[in-house]
């Protein structure tokens, strides 16, 4: 009988790439950004995208729910109260569908806030790949206090290395 199986761990589920690992959470930070294009939003343009089993499983950006006109600003230019964040989109998105984000990592051009970090946690993500840091860290501090692994990502470091 066979006995060459590996054997999937919890870390492997979050780190599936083994040491290319590095290589990935650029790639998927660089798609991440080029999804956050599709928002609306004039201030800042966030991407999100949720990964699993190597699987992209689903993606949001920064902009107005379902319905609503395509403007997040108003005319001061402030951004409308209930514009959604880049990941509450992708969780939110996630959630309709048959997928689930339990042990799966978050990729997001910038670093969440505190009413994201809270989705975060209840959705099961384990690991949040960011390459921006918002002003406001307190979002990040209740994810390392959830235990979710955090990993920055200077990608304006890469960019110029181009």
């Amino acid at each position: 009988m066979p006995t060459n199986f590996a054997i999937m761990t919890k870390k492997d589920a979050v780190h599936p790439y083994g040491e290319k690992q590095n290589q990935f959470d650029r790639r998927y930070l660089r798609m991440a950004a080029i999804w956050s294009e599709n928002s609306y939003c004039e201030r800042r343009k966030v991407g999100a995208l949720i990964v699993k089993d190597k699987m992209i499983i689903s993606d949001g950006y920064n902009g107005t729910p379902a319905g609503f006109e395509n403007v997040c600003e108003d005319e001061n230019n402030v951004t409308k109260p209930y514009v959604l964040h880049a990941e509450a989109n992708a969780i939110t998105k996630v959630a309709r569908s048959n997928n689930s984000s339990e042990n799966a990592t978050l990729y997001i051009t910038d670093s969440p806030c505190m009413e994201c970090a809270k989705l975060i946690i209840q959705s099961g993500i384990r690991r949040v790949v960011y390459s921006n840091q918002y002003r406001n860290l307190d979002g990040i501090e209740l994810l390392k206090r959830a235990g979710i692994e955090l990993v920055y990502i200077d990608t304006a470091k890469d960019e110029n290395e181009l």
